[in-house]
């Protein structure tokens, strides 16, 4: 009887480690969303937007072989605009392999899409050596850091929020950077906590951060999710206000180099204007 307890013990041990794994390795799912923008021009073309977050190169799971992959499916989707809402690194302790700041920018370098690439810096990015990524990402005229400050994308105002969970976000100056822009205004931020403090006029809010648990239970939620609100922006689409909240819960891995019950992803969003 003992013996019986232990090998299906021991199956379904084997099963959880097999479904974690591939829950980890699995191909990015793409979520698809649509906005309507209440201050894009009448008439004007939608826009795509791919947004990565939390890719933490680091292996096992994430070298950057994997992450040249995701980078061509990304570009398969033929985005008019890439976001990456922060954590490109990891320095995780469980790491097999840390690999240097170009290595990890090197992937990203590829990614194309006629508006450029944005992207914000995340804890684990400042907690790495955020000055040695930052040098790697200026290479590449297609990427663009916004830290605290606001950049211009075709018919997007897009406000950049530098990291909330080390204390360098500054959403009035992100802000006051996007007050004199003209289009639909995007605000992209590695933690979703700064939610409640953008304006109502923001159309749209992207973040990762959370990676949705990344180790969840399987009927919902998770055990934790690195938010100070708990489940409310921890994963997916929240709406509140009038605006409109996008948490990816990303590609890669922190802590341990395991998913279970969540899966990478992908989103992409089309903006498109309000009909009047």
């Amino acid at each position: 009887m003992i013996r019986k307890a232990a090998l299906v013990v021991l199956v379904l041990a084997c099963a959880l480690i097999a479904k974690a794994w591939h829950d980890t390795m699995r191909a990015p799912v793409v979520e698809q969303l649509t906005i309507e923008a209440r201050s894009m021009a009448a008439g004007s073309t939608p826009v795509r937007i791919a947004m990565l977050a939390d890719i933490h190169v680091a292996g096992p799971d994430m070298p950057p072989e994997r992450l040249a992959r995701i980078v061509a499916q990304v570009n398969a989707l033929k985005p008019d605009l890439v976001v990456i809402a922060g954590d490109l690194i990891s320095e995780k302790r469980t790491a097999t392999h840390i690999y240097t700041p170009a290595e990890v920018i090197a992937p990203l370098g590829r990614l194309s899409a006629p508006l450029g690439v944005v992207v914000v810096p995340g804890n684990h990015d400042h907690w790495a050596g955020w000055e040695a990524l930052a040098g790697e990402l200026a290479r590449y005229r297609q990427i663009t850091v916004l830290r605290n400050q606001a950049a211009r994308a075709g018919p997007l105002a897009i406000g950049g929020v530098d990291d909330d969970f080390t204390g360098r976000a500054d959403v009035p100056a992100t802000v006051a950077a996007m007050a004199e822009m003209q289009g639909a205004r995007i605000m992209l931020t590695h933690s979703p906590d700064i939610f409640p403090q953008v304006p109502v006029d923001v159309d749209l809010v992207l973040a990762g951060h959370t990676h949705c648990g990344q180790i969840a239970w399987p009927w919902g939620g998770a055990p934790a999710t690195m938010s100070a609100y708990g489940d409310l922006y921890a994963c997916g689409v929240t709406r509140q206000h009038g605006k409109v909240l996008v948490t990816s819960a990303g590609i890669g891995t922190s802590l341990l180099p395991l998913r279970l019950f969540t899966h990478p992803e992908v989103w992409l969003i089309e903006i498109r204007p309000a009909k009047r």
